[in-house]
């Protein structure tokens, strides 16, 4: 079993990567990305450094990993951030230098399709920070979310335990972001209903691994960075989220079963179930038609959770995921999940 490393974290004035292994968005939308960089430079005094891809659409997985390596080898860097995820970083993996990176751990943040990155750097033993890409969190219209900066910057600068609590109050519908309008209002928000637990009334305490869903799905199927063996997960916590794309709760129920026939599902004590995004561009869902979405998804998990892994803690519409605010996990990095005391502390 490997031991996980937490990076050594930066201070403020330090310079850190900012890259797209996944897709050159902030070539498309330079106005949240560069609202991002800005407030990664005044508001957590960090000077970010960008790469050939970073504002490059159709890259390809060579330029990508190219940039990945540069920013992990270049000593003058402290951390590593993605501009956005996309939907095809698997690509990139098979191309990363893992004695390169190894060797020159950092902190990472990033989520949705970096799932990618985040397990190949836990498969190596470095501790990543899933959540706060440029473009989404830290590029929110009108100002930060306070729940999302407090975390970010615990992550980012605080080595320790930070509990995470439930925001009361939540979003997950989008504007355009080439409307520079859509930056100079608060994002439309509807009350939280804190978080909903279920299973044993016990603390499990493990270390994190998971993200999103979809993209684990993809790196089974291709049987890439997931150990063969289910037994190297024992313990840990799992931790879940869906994408914007809003898969089916019947294709939800499909990938954890198929999880569950490999023996993975029930390596896991307690899964944190990120807050379902319900809404998107394509598919405009009113309050009933999202709330809707949300108690299938729901049922979709507990219903893999009771044949494959019924004695697991289980907790839904935590904040990690496609929804605003977004909390930062630590992929690799310990998880305690107290279901008397209704906490999760996580150690950044």
């Amino acid at each position: 079993m490997i031991t996980p490393v937490y990076p050594p974290k930066p201070v403020p004035g330090d310079r850190v990567a900012v890259i797209s292994p996944s897709s050159g968005l902030p070539g498309l939308f330079p106005l949240p990305y560069e609202l991002g960089l800005r407030r990664l430079r005044e508001e957590f005094g960090l000077e970010p450094v960008e790469y050939p891809t970073t504002r490059k659409m159709g890259a390809t997985a060579r330029e990508r990993a190219d940039d990945i390596h540069a920013a992990f080898a270049d000593p003058s860097i402290t951390a590593v951030f993605a501009s956005i995820g996309g939907d095809d970083q698997i690509t990139v993996l098979p191309l990363l230098d893992a004695d390169l990176i190894r060797s020159h751990p950092k902190p990472f943040f990033g989520f949705s399709d970096n799932t990618n990155l985040l397990v190949f750097l836990d498969a190596l033993g470095i501790v990543g920070f899933h959540g706060c890409s440029v473009m989404t969190a830290l590029g929110r219209p009108h100002r930060l979310h306070p729940h999302t900066a407090e975390s970010l910057r615990a992550a980012l600068f605080t080595p320790g335990p930070y509990e995470l609590r439930p925001a009361e109050r939540f979003g997950d519908t989008d504007r355009d972001w080439a409307d520079p309008a859509t930056f100079t209002a608060e994002p439309d928000a509807q009350p939280g209903a804190g978080w909903t637990w279920h299973g044993p009334e016990r603390v499990v305490e493990g270390r994190a691994w998971g993200g999103n869903l979809e993209i684990l799905a993809w790196l089974l199927m291709a049987d890439r960075g997931i150990a063969r063996e289910s037994e190297a997960y024992a313990g840990r916590v799992l931790f879940l989220e869906t994408s914007e794309e809003l898969p089916a709760a019947e294709e939800v129920f499909r990938i954890l079963r198929c999880m569950g026939e490999r023996g993975l599902l029930r390596q896991f004590p307690a899964l944190l179930m990120g807050r379902p995004k319900a809404w998107s561009l394509d598919r405009r869902n009113d309050d009933e038609a999202k709330a809707r979405y949300a108690a299938e998804q729901r049922e979709a998990v507990l219903r893999a959770l009771a044949a494959y892994a019924p004695d697991a803690v289980a907790v839904f519409d935590v904040d990690l995921g496609h929804t605003d605010p977004q909390l930062v996990i630590p992929y690799g990095g310990t998880v305690r999940v107290d279901a008397p005391a209704r906490r999760i502390t996580v150690t950044y």
